[in-house]
């Protein structure tokens, strides 16, 4: 695919740092309205839990390869680009190398102020729900002009598109569709999952690893955790069983040798 996969470096406008004071009294970083139906609100959970139960990031420049690297996954979240502009609520938000503020009640680190955290998101990930988000429109314009890498576009009733899963690349300032949904600066990918999450079965959206390993959530891998220590107590008690059937066998051998007149010892 032709084109140069952009990374924007964010730099504040002059409009965005001045006045900062006023601005934080006056912006709305939380409306309390609630606006996400069930299967959104799990599925958005469910996305970022198993980043930070599963992912490790691919190490970054600043990073030695046995270093974690940071980063925020955060659901339901505003990102504030410019100040003159109401902020977008991505159903999923990701950013790399950046970590919540010690303060994060205070106004100015609530929501996600690209001028606060200095940097752009690498990936958000949209729900569609109905026909009038402008997941495929307005929101698909903003990202890729505010410089977002990946935009991930999750429809699972096909209110816009027949494909239920796309996911975009920036490249020369323009989103494409890629023909597989990895996000190879992320070392992730995306896979449709039939099963089970806090207790209701359905299809799901969920974080693969560049491999095709599937995260898992930290039940998921308790559990995992839980069977293999079985398994484990399991192969030692059965190693248990049969030394103790191998020295009862001896014994009873020994015990035949001795009623015969036979020196166990000695045969």
């Amino acid at each position: 695919m032709s084109g140069t996969v952009t990374e924007t470096p964010y730099q504040p406008s002059p409009e965005i740092l001045a006045s900062f004071d006023e601005y934080y009294q006056q912006v709305v970083t939380e409306d309390d309205e609630p606006v996400d139906n069930l299967f959104s609100e799990k599925q958005q959970r469910l996305l970022a839990q198993t980043l930070y139960a599963s992912w490790t990031p691919p190490p970054g420049k600043k990073q030695s390869p046995d270093e974690r690297r940071l980063f925020l996954a955060t659901a339901n979240v505003g990102l504030f680009f410019a100040k003159s502009q109401p902020p977008l609520v991505p159903d999923l938000l990701i950013s790399l190398d950046v970590k919540p503020h010690p303060d994060w009640r205070a106004k100015e680190h609530r929501s996600y102020f690209i001028w606060e955290f200095g940097k752009i998101p690498e990936a958000v990930v949209e729900i569609v729900s109905n026909r009038v988000g402008g997941e495929d429109s307005r929101k698909l314009e903003t990202y890729a002009e505010i410089g977002v890498l990946y935009y991930v576009v999750y429809d699972s009733q096909r209110y816009l598109s027949d494909d239920v899963l796309r996911v975009f690349v920036l490249r020369d300032g323009e989103y494409q569709l890629l023909e597989q949904p990895l996000l190879a600066r992320l070392g992730l990918r995306l896979t449709l999952w039939d099963g089970i999450f806090e207790d209701h079965y359905d299809t799901w959206l969920r974080w693969c690893d560049a491999q095709g390993n599937l995260l898992q959530t930290g039940e998921e891998r308790a559990a995992e955790e839980a069977v293999a220590r079985q398994e484990a107590e399991d192969r030692a008690a059965n190693a248990e069983d049969r030394a103790a059937s191998a020295e009862d066998r001896a014994a009873r051998l020994a015990e035949k040798l001795r009623e015969l007149g036979l020196d166990p010892e000695q045969v």
